[in-house]
């Protein structure tokens, strides 16, 4: 027996050792994850249940040049309910005055509000779905609400702020302005991407449900700091005026789809820019920035570019005469047509500006230039031509003007190029030459932004650029000012013409997918634009209008189809007192006027003791005088002063009625 409990006695010593050892091992281990390993485990731990989620900033607004918003950034919250934390008192006293609430603002009876929160309560959801894409004055009125007024602690309210951008004047300038998204920054807002995005701040949040986060503190770790704003050029009448215009257009002749630039002369600030196109269902919307972004030959409206190289070269002048025939003239091969059955026969080189001949174009450019294409092409190189603008917006058409050796170059190459075709330009490029021509030569670099501000702080301006300070000699700008106003009063653009106020520019008509050469008129397919200024005079604002495949049937020359846009817009603006303002800032000199206002001054200035005679006067002259003898007056009719109810020389008494008739 004492054997038997001396080897339970050894076993017990053995497992007393076996635990001691244990625990000392557990201690040691604890004591080393504690003090040595702490931090590791910690880190671990919070890799797993927190993290910092993201503020994004609010991108700055875009303005237009007269402060109208075209783009911000607007908040939108998302709210949600930890509906456990709440405690039972507060809970049971406010639960059904908060789902009467939600019930009002949301929707849905109050009773299933209730029983859903009641349900999310009872299951420990401490991140119940309430509402999404609330506006700023929504998410105060919620935060308000029984319960929900305790707080994120107290009250289980839980908000998660985002931002959406926004555009308050709807789809002006639409693909101008732009976006920052998917669609790969175009337009203002890709390219000022770096103002506008601010900088992003960041919100501790904890795990507290598969896939279920909630902020840790009512306030951001971080906050996000508010991108700058931009202030564009866009004069959001213009823009209104130009957008209307050229809908109506396209919607009349039913075409795929056109654009319109309307640019200050001197400073090349972009007023207005309008881009529609066509979708499936025939409704126009700002599908792509054509302005920008779409090279096209050009037709007549490049018959410009090549009249101010011919004049520059002194080869011709404005009164070299070309023979253009019958309207119908074989060059190497290929017949070129005018648009005038018949033909013009023998004119002057101005007047084949006017009614633009293209017939004329060729033979003065091939046979001046014919031996020495490279002279030509060099010119139109030099006046900048050939090259990009250099926006800041992303997607500039590549200008295309094939010289000898290149692919698309043929004996027709020069001939074709003359009169606008077997070359590629954008509207914004071709509308800059022309506006250099109503800037008496200077080319300058089209605008879109004025300035960076930070709320109400100046940050950085933008002034005019100037490509090239001079396109061509003085002398031939005077030169083509004066055909290009021919044009429209006694021109192809003879149909635009008002006497009220005076316009320059060029009509343009470009046969487009010509590759099958059908001859059923129905078949083809046609560009028509218009480019030019006004007034001719001094002009303000220079404008291109360029409508893409309009239905043939109802029209397609460009003072048919384009030419009406620019008239409209130019009018518009005329009458709106844009121009007409400074057009002549002098007085009238009315000799009636004036000697009506030097009798009222010398009787005015008069000390009356007695009621003055104010028969003669006019009418308002009177009233003024006796009124400001203290005397209260009736009238009946116009004009001057015939009869007066208290007779000259007769005493004043302040507060009496006189009657005057006027005549």
């Amino acid at each position: 027996m004492a054997v038997t409990k001396k080897g339970i006695l050894n076993k017990l010593y053995i497992v007393f050792v076996f635990v001691t050892i244990l625990l000392v091992a557990v201690v040691v281990r604890l004591t080393n994850i504690q003090f040595a390993d702490g931090d590791k485990y910690i880190s671990l731990s919070e890799q797993l249940t927190l993290r910092n989620d993201t503020i994004f900033a609010n991108r700055g607004n875009v303005f237009s040049a007269d402060g109208s918003l075209l783009a911000t950034s607007m908040p939108q919250y998302e709210i949600r309910m930890d509906a456990f934390t709440v405690k039972s008192e507060d809970f049971e006293k406010n639960i059904r005055a908060l789902s009467m609430e939600l019930s009002k603002m949301l929707g849905g009876t109050a009773s299933k509000w209730e029983t859903q929160i009641r349900k999310a309560r009872k299951n420990k959801n401490r991140y119940l779905f309430i509402a999404r894409k609330l506006g700023y004055t929504d998410y105060m009125k919620i935060k308000s609400f029984p319960i929900f007024n305790l707080g994120m602690y107290k009250g289980g309210f839980i908000a998660e702020q985002s931002t959406v951008r926004a555009h308050p004047l709807g789809k002006v300038a639409e693909r101008t302005i732009g976006y920052d998204d998917y669609r790969g920054g175009p337009g203002i807002e890709g390219a000022f991407r770096r103002y506008l995005k601010g900088r992003h701040g960041w919100r501790m949040k904890q795990k507290i449900a598969k896939g279920q986060w909630k902020p840790i503190n009512d306030n951001n770790e971080k906050e996000p700091v508010d991108g700058k704003d931009i202030v564009t050029t866009i004069d959001v009448n213009i823009q209104d005026i130009a957008h209307h215009s050229l809908l109506k257009q396209l919607e009349y002749y039913s075409a795929d789809h056109g654009c319109v630039v309307v640019m200050e002369t001197k400073t090349g600030e972009i007023k207005a820019i309008s881009n529609l196109g066509r979708n499936s269902e025939g409704k126009y919307y700002e599908r792509l920035n054509y302005a920008v972004g779409e090279s096209h030959e050009p037709g007549s409206a490049f018959k410009l570019m090549a009249m101010v190289v011919a004049l520059e070269s002194g080869k011709i002048d404005t009164s070299t005469v070309v023979d253009t025939g019958n309207g119908r003239y074989k060059m190497y091969g290929r017949y070129i047509n005018d648009s005038k059955r018949g033909g013009y026969g023998k004119i002057s080189a101005a007047r084949a500006l006017e009614v633009s001949s293209n017939i004329a174009f060729a033979r003065l450019i091939e046979e001046n230039f014919g031996k020495k294409p490279d002279e030509f092409i060099d010119a139109l190189k030099e006046m900048n031509v050939d090259k990009r603008l250099g926006l800041p917006l992303k997607g500039e058409g590549v200008p295309l003007i094939p010289s000898p050796g290149h692919k698309l170059w043929s004996k027709n190459a020069l001939p074709s190029i003359a009169y606008g075709y077997n070359l590629k330009l954008t509207p914004l490029q071709t509308l800059t030459f022309y506006n250099a021509i109503a800037n008496n030569g200077e080319m300058v670099k089209p605008k879109f932004v004025k300035e960076i501000r930070s709320w109400d702080q100046h940050v950085e301006s933008f002034g005019k650029e100037i490509i090239n300070p001079a396109v061509c000699s003085k002398e031939t700008v005077k030169k083509i000012q004066e055909v290009l106003k021919n044009v429209v009063e006694k021109g192809t653009g003879r149909k635009l013409y008002a006497e009220n106020f005076s316009m320059a520019g060029k009509t343009g008509t470009a046969r487009t997918e010509y590759g099958n050469y059908q001859e059923w008129v129905k078949d083809k397919k046609y560009v028509s634009s218009f480019a030019g200024y006004f007034p001719a005079e001094d002009p303000k604002y220079s404008c291109i209008v360029v409508i893409h495949k309009p239905k043939v049937q109802t029209g397609y020359y460009g003072a048919d189809v384009s030419g009406p846009v620019f008239k409209d817009i130019a009018q518009k603006i005329y009458t709106s007192n844009y121009i007409i303002n400074e057009v002549d800032k002098r007085m009238p000199n009315f000799k009636s006027v004036q000697n009506s206002f030097n009798t009222y001054y010398t009787i005015s200035n008069k000390e009356y003791n007695s009621i003055p005679n104010v028969k003669g006067m006019a009418g308002m002259d009177a009233i003024s005088l006796l009124e400001n003898l203290g005397l209260k007056v009736n009238f009946y009719g116009t004009g001057k002063v015939v009869e007066q109810s208290i007779n000259e020389g007769e005493k004043i008494i302040k507060g009496a009625t006189i009657k005057i008739k006027l005549t």
